[in-house]
């Protein structure tokens, strides 16, 4: 805790008295920087995390027998996880040392200036909060991507790295003018920082709270977990850049300075940050880091301060390194803005899929450029861990200088009347029952009649694989909730006329200004694809309910063993559990929302209407004829698409693959197949083409 460790150095006189207050130091110290750098969950501020390591350095240099090779003070920050294959760096990779105030600067620039012999150029760079990470190229190819790790060892990414758009895969024509020559077939390093902007980071957190999982303290956390995933796929969508100011070993390149590099960095194709200046006294190495100040709301991107650098690469090897860092650069750390408020109340926002989020109603302040009146708090996980109470004096920054996030209680400033907030039993939109699943943080309200839900489930169920309704977009579906409409699903059947529909303003003004409404020939269609839509396959049905974690092939699986409505609804937990690819948080969830009073009525009423709630007899009939068979589809078919042949062959009781293995029976080719066709037939497996195809589903194909 960090309330044990508020001591100073002038609190310690005997070495001994001293040892044991050092040794949990820096155990704190190690456990900090593992959720920091290894399980990218930060319990503390950067700012607290600084306050105690420099207590640390402070000790250790009061004392110096209490140094030891493992301690936070001699070591560079960071942990090497087991999931990535360990890589060893060229030549090790540095922290920086810090300092917090103009006056350490100075301090810094008075020490280094002497030693030198005259007066030397300085570079300033934005200090970008985000993941170390170094390229490796060989004859001008991207071979490997590692993170810093511990400074000599790190992990092997080069698979999510390659994802990243703005990394270079090889490098540019241009940037082999002034690599020195026969070394175009060496070896390069170079490093940077991996970070996520701003914008990315406020979607994938507004994704997290939706999902009910837990979101990222700041950009430097959600770029370092999107780095680290274990599927690239993950990494592809997450939005990462990159910006490159370093090199292991300049003697490969022929510049002599930083800004030299900086500037062949560009020539060869890597992102270099813009922000960057060559300083020739400390008043304009000042400027510099007040400029940075001000700008920084404004980035795409989070700093937390400005490097400092010698500029001349000569005179940074005259000045070489500490055990941890170099001496010729050091971070000018920016000062955290966090103020104080008023917690006044928590509401609660239902978000689009059901995720009920609390949120703290705050005395407005002015934090970051901007006032602040509302913040998220997430889930009650993060309430609970942080102790927040109504009446609570909290402390208030913005995570990545953007989303206004409360750090915690103001513990000696907290009233007796402060209260306990507690999650409420109802939905504050419907009043329907909310719940929370199984090894989700989240609540939520699961009824489909909720109004804060309403477009994104009003949407799901014309989509193309629910019900399949065309023309109704979700500018038209908008529209016609405007009207009022649309509230629920059974609305499209009970309220949408063939007039009603015509007559919806569509929010679009014609030339003359006049509103422009959905129109006769438009409607028409409309109304004929939502009458149609009453006769589609069952499964639509499941599917377009907008069950949580039932898909399309869960939705096709369920009616196979189920194939009405009542018997579904009759179905216990274990019997739905049974049904292959569901299991028990699937049933659970598909339990939890046939119980809602809300779905049960809206699932009455469109019946009612003449939507189906079964299979036909002719399908349950025909249904298992390919039970046991395993097919792959690959190439171009001309009847119909890959996914609506899949759906054909599942509605009979198939399995439909992605891919070709031992247990595959048929493979269906079409046009252009592939290296599918290819594996099919090492493997043996048998080959079809689409008129067997049709046949098969004819029920005519001889096996």
């Amino acid at each position: 805790m960090l309330e044990d460790f508020n001591k100073t150095v002038d609190d310690f006189s005997e070495l001994e008295d001293t040892r044991e207050y050092v040794v949990a130091l820096q155990k704190e110290i190690l456990h900090h920087q593992k959720l920091y750098y290894q399980d990218d969950k930060p319990e503390i501020t950067d700012a607290q995390f600084d306050s105690l390591l420099r207590q640390l350095e402070a000790l250790e240099a009061k004392f110096p027998e209490l140094v030891s090779p493992a301690s936070p003070t001699q070591r560079v920050g960071g942990f090497l996880s087991e999931q990535f294959e360990p890589v060893e760096h060229q030549v090790r990779m540095y922290s920086l040392d810090d300092a917090m105030n103009l006056d350490e600067l100075d301090a810094w620039l008075s020490r280094v200036v002497p030693s030198l012999g005259d007066t030397p150029q300085f570079i300033c760079e934005l200090k970008i909060d985000g993941l170390g990470i170094a390229l490796t190229y060989e004859a001008g190819k991207l071979v490997r991507a590692a993170t810093r790790g511990d400074g000599t060892t790190g992990e092997n990414v080069t698979a999510n790295v390659i994802t990243i758009d703005d990394v270079p895969h090889s490098i540019h024509a241009k940037g082999f003018d002034h690599l020195l020559g026969g070394r175009e077939h060496g070896r390069l390093e170079v490093r940077g920082e991996v970070y996520m902007p701003k914008s990315s980071f406020v979607k994938l957190n507004e994704q997290a709270d939706e999902q009910g999982k837990a979101s990222f303290a700041n950009p430097r956390n959600a770029a370092s977990g999107s780095l680290r995933q274990k599927n690239p796929k993950i990494t592809a969508q997450r939005d990462l850049a990159t910006f490159i100011y370093a090199i292991a070993d300049a003697d490969i390149l022929d510049v002599h300075s930083q800004s030299e590099f900086l500037s062949w960095l560009k020539d060869a194709g890597f992102d270099v940050n813009p922000m960057v200046k060559v300083c020739n006294s400390a008043k304009e190495v000042h400027d510099f880091c007040a400029h940075a100040l001000e700008a920084r709301s404004e980035l795409e991107y989070d700093i937390d301060g400005v490097v400092v650098k010698v500029n001349d690469f000569a005179k940074q090897e005259l000045l070489g390194f500490t055990a941890r860092a170099p001496r010729w650069a050091i971070a000018f750390k920016f000062p955290p803005e966090q103020k104080q408020t008023l917690l006044k109340d928590i509401s609660l926002q239902v978000g689009r899929t059901g995720t009920v989020t609390p949120v703290a109603e705050l005395e407005p302040v002015l934090v970051a450029g901007s006032t602040v009146a509302r913040a998220t708090l997430h889930n009650m996980d993060e309430i609970e861990r942080k102790d927040v109470r109504v009446g609570d004096t909290v402390i208030v920054h913005k995570a990545g200088d953007v989303i206004p996030e409360i750090v915690g209680p103001v513990l000696d400033k907290r009233p007796k009347d402060a209260q306990v907030f507690k999650m409420p039993k109802t939905c504050p939109s419907c009043g329907s029952p909310i719940i929370q699943e199984e090894g989700e943080v989240a609540y939520r309200c699961v009824s489909i009649d909720c109004p804060a839900q309403a477009l994104e489930r009003l949407v799901h169920w014309t989509s193309r694989q629910a019900l399949d309704i065309e023309g109704l977009g979700p500018k038209n579906i908008a529209a016609l909730i405007k009207e009022g409409l649309l509230n629920d699903i059974a609305d499209y059947y009970e309220k949408l006329s063939l007039e009603a529909i015509a007559h919806t303003k569509t929010g679009i003004l014609n030339a003359d200004g006049s509103a422009r409404t959905i129109g006769a020939v438009v409607a028409q269609k409309i109304y004929d694809e939502i009458q149609a839509s009453k006769t589609k396959e069952f499964w639509r049905v499941i599917f377009g309910l907008g069950i949580r974690h039932v898909g399309k092939t869960v939705a096709q699986d369920l009616t196979r063993q189920f194939p009405s409505m009542q018997a579904l609804k009759d179905a216990s937990v274990e019997e739905l559990s049974s049904v292959e690819g569901v299991g028990e948080k699937i049933a659970q969830s598909i339990k939890n929302f046939l119980e809602v009073k809300d779905n049960q009525e809206v699932i009455h009423r469109i019946e009612a209407q003449g939507v189906r709630m079964q299979e036909d007899e002719a399908a349950v009939a025909q249904e298992s004829t390919l039970e046991g068979l395993s097919f792959v589809l690959t190439g171009s078919l001309e009847g119909f698409s890959r996914d609506e042949a899949g759906d054909a062959l599942k509605s009979l009781g198939a399995k439909v693959s992605s891919s070709v293995s031992k247990n595959t029976n048929y493979l269906v080719a079409g046009e252009k197949a592939g290296s599918k066709l290819t594996k099919a037939q090492d493997l043996g497996v048998t080959i079809l083409n689409e008129d067997d195809l049709i046949e098969i589903l004819k029920g005519t194909y001889k096996f």
